[in-house]
This record gives structure tokens, sequence and C-alpha cells, in this order.
């Protein structure tokens, strides 16, 4: 399926059946993220970078003899949605899921998954929660907030150590495990934040944090959460504190933020994996995005993608897709993939790929920082 009428069908649960009409089986996978709400370009990715990777595998003639078809999901990035979508696909009788990308809905998943045989590759959950706690049947392909929050931590005491520096979270599992993380290392570093707070997320108007930052005499805010709220507390706290400086996580790896922030997003930094799109392994999958769909790979697209073509080799490895021989073989494989040569530890933690580094916004997009 072209990306084009794919992009139509994002906003509600659909079904998507991709490859030739000439296979004689099929085996089925799930697709599950935000399909609507504020998180939506989150799950555009996914669900364009994941089902990429199977029209391309289709295209090359299926895996093992077989046509892969993929039933797409919207959890909605809610934790009750996210069971409702995980039951619905192991009533579909699927193997394999991408997903969920937000780690709330992760976490709400992994069991009914793990019930029902299912193997679960997240491309975007980084709440250690998601393989500490999780079955056997749970991977990903992204890096961990405790990982993720050191790293923002350490920046944080070794550049802004005097400044007046406020955590702020969404309460959710991505945005306050980030928070807390974030929080712990700069504590360990002796500095002390002078607010660590939460917000509700998908309001319009934050006035009483806005109040809260600025009582605080707030210059840097370091915000757990999803890139839709923190645009708007961005847009509307620059009103009062023209020169307070955002640093956040993973989940502003979208020029959609800028959209929502307008022009006090420019200077704000986040931390993500390297830009994939730059690596040797994936030029030929970013020129298909960019050349034949007009759409480019940012964010969690190639991660998604790679979920795929790990799995896909994991499989191919073990000559089969029963549960315990996929299990075995990608926690003792290696696999090629966009984001490298990559393996899984016996949580299911990603090995061989970069750790998280640092990127700012420009006027238009963002970029690495040197």
């Amino acid at each position: 399926m072209k990306l084009k009428t794919l992009r139509l069908v994002i906003g509600s649960v659909a079904l998507i059946v991709s490859g030739t009409a000439s296979a004689q089986a099929e085996i089925k996978v799930g697709i599950a993220g935000p399909l609507s709400g504020s998180t939506l370009i989150i799950g555009e990715q996914q669900l364009i970078g994941a089902q990429t990777a199977i029209d391309h595998l289709n295209e090359a003639g299926g895996l093992l003899g077989e046509e892969i078809v993929a039933t797409s999901v919207d959890d909605a990035c809610d934790p009750d949605q996210a069971k409702a979508a995980a039951r619905q696909l192991v009533s579909e009788g699927v193997i394999f899921v991408v997903g969920h990308a937000c780690s709330g809905a992760s976490l709400a998943a992994t069991k009914i998954y793990e019930e029902a045989g299912i193997i679960m590759i997240s491309p975007a959950s980084t709440n250690p929660k998601v393989t500490d706690e999780g079955g056997p049947n749970v991977f990903r392909v992204i890096g961990r907030d405790d990982q993720q929050g050191m790293i923002a931590g350490d920046y944080l005491a070794d550049n802004h150590g005097n400044s007046n520096i406020a955590i702020i979270h969404d309460g959710q599992a991505y945005g306050l495990g980030l928070a807390e993380f974030t929080k712990r290392q700069l504590n360990e570093r002796g500095v002390t934040e002078v607010m660590f707070d939460s917000y509700i997320p998908e309001q319009a108007d934050y006035k009483s944090l806005v109040d809260k930052l600025v009582d605080t005499k707030t210059n840097v805010l370091y915000a757990g959460g999803y890139q839709a709220d923190i645009g708007i507390i961005l847009r509307q706290v620059k009103e009062e504190l023209p020169d307070l400086q955002l640093f956040s996580g993973d989940s502003l790896a979208n020029t959609e933020f800028l959209y929502i922030a307008g022009e006090a997003g420019e200077g704000t930094y986040f931390t993500f994996g390297p830009d994939i799109r730059l690596y040797p392994e994936a030029t030929d999958v970013v020129a298909a995005f960019r050349d034949e769909e007009a759409f480019e790979p940012e964010g969690y697209t190639l991660y998604s993608y790679a979920a795929v073509q790990a799995w896909a080799q994991a499989v191919q490895q073990a000559g089969s897709t029963e549960l315990r021989d996929v299990i075995k073989s990608l926690k003792s494989g290696s696999f090629d993939t966009a984001l490298g040569k990559i393996g899984f530890d016996e949580k299911g933690d990603v090995t061989g790929a970069s750790a998280f580094v640092w990127y700012v916004f420009g006027e238009e997009d963002y970029m690495l920082v040197e």
C-alpha cells in the first residue's frame, strides 16, 4: 500500500493489507499506536514505518513463503484503550505486534500479549518497566528513560547548575518516569530544582502552571510529556518568561512541535537517538520514503521499520513463527536493520544501538547539537 493512501486511514481503526496477490498463506501482524488525539504524529510515524517495512518484505516474497498481513489499531496513547486494542489484535490472530508507542499503553498491553503468546516490539516506549516487568515476549528497539534521564540530569547540572531549574511532567508513565529519572540524576549531582510538579495533559490553558513557574523565577524548564502539551505550555510561559530555556525528551522528535509552540519553540533542546536518517544502513530506506512517498522518516519512523526487520530476520533465522523459537532467536541473534546491527538482551532491551544524544530546534527543523 502506498503511504499516501495509508495516511488517509489514520485517525480510525483500520485494516491494512499489503503485499502480492500471489501468496497462498498469510502471517498476521498488528500495529498498535495512537492514531487519534494529540499524539497522532507519533502513531503516524509508527504506522507508516512498520507498514512500509511489511510492504518491502512482501515485495521481496514475503516471510517463509507467506504474505504478511497487518492490522492497525488505535490505542489513543491511553492505557484502557490500549487494552481494548490489544484484545482486538488477539482476536485477529496476530503473532507479532509493532507497538505500542506510548509507555503507558505498552505497560497496559504487555500482559495481554504474554497470555496470548504474541511477540511485541515497541519502537518508542522508553519507560524501563516495559522490559523490566514485561514477559519474555516483550522487546524494544529504543533506549530507556533511566539512560535518557541520566543524560538530561548531567547536562542540566553541567550547564545550568546555578539556574532556577523546574521539572514538570504529565503524570503518565512516560512523562513522569522521564522527569523522575532526570530529577534523580540532577539531585545526585548536587543540584536541587526549585519546583517538581505535574500538569493535566490535553488542556488549552496552563495558566496555573505558568504562574508557579513565574513565582519560582524559573529560567530553565525540563518537561516530561508529549509534544502537544509541552508546545502549548512553552508558548504560554514564554509570554511571562521570555528568556526561559526548555529541555525535554524523545517525544519532541518531530517538526509538529514547532507548529504548536511557534517561535517560542526555537532553541528548545531534547534528547533522542542518533539521527538514523544519516546512517549508511538506512540510505535506501530513507530514499524510498522521501522520493517514492514524499514522507520524511523522522522520529520513530525508522525505529518502527527496524522493529519489523528484526522480527522478520528472527523468524527467518528460526525457520519458524512459533513463539519460543522466535523469542530464542531474538535474544540470541543479531539483525541488520535501518538502525544498524542490533540485538536484544535477556530483558528484551535493544543492544548495539547508540545512546541518546541532544538536538536543538531551529526556525523550521531540529538538528544535532555538536
